[in-house]
């Protein structure tokens, strides 16, 4: 049984147990383009050995990656096939995850753009033999709601065609809900209580049939996150944002599950870290509370001496907490 799959189970059961999902979104390439791994001098080959080598530790429940990149690792190299961890992919890449070089499409009202189709993603193809396994049985669809009628519109739409689809294909999936991404979206009050009442709104419609998994969201501080874990019967997580030193990573996963939330998404910050693997590796020790965020900086620091790796920020460094909703 895929780790995921159990955890959902357990907490639909007990949703203030004590079970946590960690996924490491490596899909920096649907946003970015070569700008986060060619031009940084990174060799793809490599990065895709390090997602393995994350895989294989186990100590990530899902691992998230554009459908390109799955064709290699779940279809070509097969490395979720005796494994727990799940294979998923970015349904959806919207407008406001488009950070190429010299472009400015992240500051205009996201639009929810999707380069691949749901059988792509599960099959690798439009057209899978009768008796083809599904390779990833997994997608993010990502909604971003700015107080623009015409721009929130066209994305609930765009989501409803693809929950039908999803459905029609047997293709499970959950929510990414950005804060607005335009300047001055004209908010009325707080952006964590319009962000909270513009989800409960969306899953009214939803059927149980056809709801996500569950949910990632930006943490706007514990009132925010607390609201909606009590307000939804789905579980609720959050996404990790720019990357920081290694207590700010590991204080803001603490702080998720504290308030309620379930579930971490983290991207950068695991990406950047001077080891990803023994960094995700902590994050885990975290999330199943064997170490407090210090202890686990300070053990993250050892490690990498341990290991001849100088670290791109001291120890007093990386025990500094910045993230502003965790102070």
């Amino acid at each position: 049984m895929k780790s995921l799959d159990a955890k959902l189970a357990a907490l639909r059961a007990e949703p203030a147990g004590s079970d946590f999902i960690i996924c490491y979104a490596a899909d920096p390439d649907m946003g970015g383009g070569l700008r986060p791994t060619v031009a940084q001098g990174i060799d793809p080959s490599l990065w895709r050995d390090q997602m393995a080598a994350m895989v294989d530790q186990c100590d990530i429940d899902i691992l998230l990656a554009s459908v390109s990149t799955m064709d290699v690792l779940a279809r070509d190299r097969g490395i979720f096939n005796d494994s727990p961890v799940t294979a998923a992919i970015r349904a959806n890449d919207t407008t406001d995850i488009w950070h190429v070089r010299g472009g400015t499409y992240a500051t205009q009202p996201s639009r929810p753009f999707a380069t691949t189709t749901v059988r792509e993603a599960m099959y690798g193809t439009l057209h899978p033999t009768e008796d083809q396994p599904v390779d990833v049985p997994l997608g993010l669809w990502s909604i971003t709601f700015n107080n623009d009628l015409d721009a929130d519109e066209r994305s609930l739409l765009r989501y409803r065609d693809f929950r039908a689809e999803s459905a029609a294909e047997g293709f499970r999936h959950f929510v990414e809900v950005f804060n607005p991404n335009v300047a001055d979206p004209g908010i009325d009050g707080p952006v964590g209580a319009y962000v909270n009442d513009c989800i409960a709104r969306m899953l009214a419609g939803v059927p149980r049939a056809s709801r996500p998994e569950f949910l990632k969201v930006v943490y706007n501080g514990p009132q925010a996150l607390e609201e909606l874990v009590a307000g939804l019967d789905v579980t609720v997580g959050v996404l990790g944002g720019p990357p920081g030193t290694a207590n700010d990573s590991f204080t803001l996963l603490q702080q998720v599950k504290q308030y309620g939330g379930r579930v971490a998404l983290f991207g950068r910050r695991i990406k950047v870290a001077d080891d990803p693997v023994v960094f995700t590796e902590l994050l885990r020790a975290v999330a199943d509370d064997a170490m407090t965020p210090e202890q686990a900086t300070r053990e993250y620091h050892g490690r990498l001496a341990a290991s001849g790796i100088t670290p791109s920020r001291t120890l007093e460094e990386d025990l500094v907490v910045h993230t502003p909703e965790l102070l």
